[in-house]
């Protein structure tokens, strides 16, 4: 981190087209900043304080004058006692601003950006570990990630709360990956990053899209389906290379919008033989799929540890990314043979596979599409279980697409919580039903989410049918989003694990008494 002027921050947004005016700052022009903070609990003395944040009040710039700011940088003028700068667009200053002070770590790292409504994290974990596997070869550092599931700097692992960090915590975690030896960072990129400019200051080196569907369409996110593809989009103009879907609704949009604005595509398919990329003779064996992959360097056959014949797409993205980046073919084998994301596609069964259960984070259209689809063909002789709920406050369209993609597919329907926020988990599930009752009308509302995954193993148990139990909607996330916070909560994982032990006790027992 660098210690730069006011003047030198000043002439830095009047740079960007930013600054609007000054107030009160000649005298302090040549004094040195110590620390930069948007956080109003995060101040030392000599600190730049950015005003950031739609919910912000005035008693947080107090608070920070308090401990020791010594000049803002806002939208609109405090009646407070330390200067001011006063700039046009608070989001995209404060990009620019954590991208100076913390030097431009981006520009020294290869960033991987991976984008897409479905299958952002287990594409980002597959790139993972492969780059890992060749990394253990040469003896150098493992690979940062940025994700909706966690984030990792070549040292520490800490729980992520959004799917792309703000920008000036993006740039810390790329600093820390950088002091830690790092050399590659793969990241997941939000339509909300890309929007409000969280990535405005980081350029991808290889940026992957994967698909795009109607998702987070509602007043606080994407007004319309165009604005969160727009969105999306955003990334080619700030990639060198773009990975793309051909197997993607819209490609031909998503094609000509990277040929436009990136400097080199590399295609991957399913369906399309003449893509860079080519998978085939896709199947399930067990419970692992396997694949034969064709690129420009080589052809050979694949193997997932992990569930969902859809998840080739995301290995063939991962392979895109290697390949390019001329990473051998064992490590690529070796990488996607061991590779998990948790809360993604993950089995948990009994002993005697009367409980089987898949805990996916799935939870748009396109995810419930094709969990529903593989889960048919991957196991046709069970009935399907699906618990599930939509988020309050937010994305509105899901209540339709989610209830209509269940009530297609599912024989059998737990309608539960999902982060209701400020709504009542009973109106969500009344939207819900709205939809899902055209077409299935075998529904259970149970507000407590581990009361109905606990629900759900019991009627299995009970029943002489065989059925498969999908948990989905929260994957690996340990609380709830109710009212303005957050509520701890097992997480789907702990549940089904208790619920299978329980059921494997009375099972014991009940046998035990024949």
């Amino acid at each position: 981190m660098k210690k730069y002027s006011v003047n030198q921050y000043i002439e830095l947004l009047n740079k960007n087209n930013l600054l609007i005016t000054t107030i009160h700052c000649n005298h302090i022009l040549n004094e040195k900043i110590e620390h930069v903070s948007y956080n109003s609990k995060d101040i030392l003395p000599r600190t730049l304080f950015i005003c950031k944040g739609a919910n912000f009040k005035e008693e947080y710039l107090q608070s920070a004058i308090k401990n020791g700011a010594m000049v803002y940088v806002s939208e609109v003028e405090y009646s407070v006692n330390i200067p001011c700068i006063l700039v046009s667009d608070i989001k995209i200053s404060l990009s620019v601003i954590a991208a100076y002070y913390f030097n431009y770590p981006a520009d020294k790292l290869n960033v991987i950006g991976v984008t897409g409504t479905k299958g952002k994290s287990t594409t980002s974990y597959f790139i993972k570990y492969i780059l890992d596997e060749y990394k253990k070869s040469t003896g150098l550092k493992d690979t940062g990630i940025i994700s909706s599931i966690d984030t990792y700097d070549g040292k520490d692992t800490v729980k992520s709360l959004l799917t792309t960090p703000e920008s000036y915590d993006l740039q810390e975690l790329f600093y820390r990956s950088l002091q830690n030896g790092v050399e590659n960072v793969v990241m997941e990129v939000s339509s909300q990053a890309l929007k409000y400019g969280r990535v405005h200051d980081v350029e991808f080196d290889i940026s992957v899209f994967l698909n795009i569907s109607e998702d987070h369409i509602g007043p606080i996110e994407h007004p319309n389906f165009e604005d969160y593809f727009d969105s999306k989009l955003k990334i080619f103009a700030k990639s060198k290379i773009a990975c793309i879907n051909l197997d993607s609704d819209d490609s031909d949009v998503i094609y000509h919008r990277a040929k436009h604005d990136a400097n080199q595509i590399v295609t991957f398919s399913t369906k399309n033989s003449k893509a860079d990329v080519y998978g085939y003779h896709i199947r399930k064996e067990g419970l692992k799929t396997f694949f034969c992959v064709k690129t420009k360097s080589f052809e050979k056959e694949m193997v997932l540890s992990i569930p969902g014949l859809f998840n080739v797409e995301n290995a063939l993205a991962a392979i895109a990314v290697a390949d390019y980046m001329k990473i051998p073919e064992k490590y690529i084998y070796l990488g996607l043979s061991i590779a998990k994301s948790e809360g993604r596609m993950e089995i948990y069964h009994s002993n005697d596979e009367k409980i089987v259960s898949i805990v996916d984070y799935a939870h748009n259209k396109v995810s419930f599409e094709k969990i529903f689809d593989t889960t048919k063909r991957e196991y046709p002789d069970r009935k399907i279980i699906a618990i599930f709920g939509c988020p309050g406050n937010k994305a509105e369209i899901r209540r339709k697409d989610l209830g209509e993609e269940a009530g297609k597919s599912a024989n059998k329907i737990y309608l539960t919580e999902d982060d209701p926020a400020y709504e009542s988990v009973e109106q969500i599930s009344n939207e819900v039903i709205q939809y899902l009752k055209k077409y299935n009308d075998n529904y259970t509302v149970i507000e407590d989410r581990s009361a109905a995954i606990k629900e759900a193993v019991k009627f299995v148990a009970d029943s002489k049918e065989k059925y498969i139990i999908l948990i989905l909607g929260k994957g690996n996330e340990r609380t709830q989003k109710v009212a303005g916070g957050l509520v701890p909560y097992k997480s789907d994982m702990v549940n089904i694990l208790e619920s299978i032990h329980d059921y494997e006790n009375s099972h014991t027992i009940s046998n035990s008494n024949h």
